[in-house]
This record gives C-alpha cells, structure tokens and sequence, in this order.
C-alpha cells in the first residue's frame, strides 16, 4: 500500500509538471533568415547612400578632368614658350612675321634643328583633350582677337580646349 501511494503521489506530480509545461507555451522557435520588414530597410538605407553617393563621384570625375586640362594646357602653352625663347635667342632660324612662335603644334612635337645640327623637342605629343576626347585644340596668333573662336593660321600664340562646357568654378573651359 505504501507503494500504491508513492506511485500515486509521483503520478500527481508528473501530471501536475505536464500541465504546467502545457499552460506555459513555449515560443515556437525562430527560424533562420530576416524579415520582409528589415529587408525593406535595409534596401531603403542602401538606395539612400548610393543615391548621396553618385552626385560626389560625377563632382570627383569632372574635377579630375579639370585637373588634367589644365596640366594640358600648361604643358602646351610652356612648349610654345620655350620655343619663342629659343627662336629669340636666335638658335634657329624663325619666319619674320611669325614673332618667334611656332607655326604649329606639330611644329613642336617634331622638333627644330639648332646651331649645331642637334634637333631640339618642345613637346612629346600633342596631348588628348579631357573634355573633347580628340587632339584637336583652338589655337591663337597674335593677329587674332584674344576672344576669336577661329585661328588665323599665322603662328600658334595660345592654345585652349574647343570644349563649350562649363568649369565646377562657373567659368567656360575655353576661357582658361
């Protein structure tokens, strides 16, 4: 009887754990992954930061641009400079009307035979317009008016780029 009873109270007590086990509901466990809620957001977030991200990288790619014109254009207008010094100090012959400045770009690049017999280089290429994307450059003389568009096709005074855009700065790229 004292068996009868043992199994009885353990029985009571077995039940009495299910029971509660069954009235406290378990969370049904989480399965892997995300939901539609934060994959939504995190989309959201990354369409933000692109779209904050793409109008600094079009201002870094024009200032790059820029950055390479106007290295061009030194390195042009100083070839042509160290030309006219050359021609000044007489190392070459120049034409009369020319004013000591090269007739042309291709002038040099391809050089100019000094006292001596050597060949002198002004310049190594002409170089690709940035913002054109050709070696087509304007040109100026002397003759010319510094705001004509055309070259008079006397000797090369000045260089500047055909391109009509305008700089980050509001200035006209031709105007530089």
């Amino acid at each position: 009887m004292v068996d009868e009873k043992i199994m009885t109270v353990l029985t009571l007590r077995s039940l009495s754990l299910r029971a509660k086990r069954e009235m406290v509901k378990r969370p049904a466990k989480r399965e892997q992954g995300f939901t539609l809620l934060e994959l939504i957001v995190s989309v959201t977030i990354l369409t933000l930061l692109t779209l904050l991200a793409v109008p600094l990288v079009r201002v870094t790619v024009q200032r790059e641009r820029e950055k390479e014109l106007r290295r061009d254009l030194w390195e042009m207008r100083d070839a042509i400079d160290r030309y006219k010094d050359a021609g000044d100090r007489q190392q070459f012959q120049i034409k009369v009307d020319s004013g000591g400045y090269p007739p042309d770009l291709d002038t040099l690049v391809k050089g100019v035979e000094v006292s001596g017999g050597k060949k002198v280089r002004f310049l190594r290429s002409i170089p690709i317009d940035p913002m054109t994307k050709t070696t087509e450059w304007g040109l100026r003389s002397m003759q010319d008016d510094p705001d004509s568009d055309s070259w008079g096709g006397q000797s090369v005074f000045d260089v500047y780029t055909k391109s009509q855009g305008t700089a980050l700065d509001g200035t006209k790229y031709k105007d530089w």
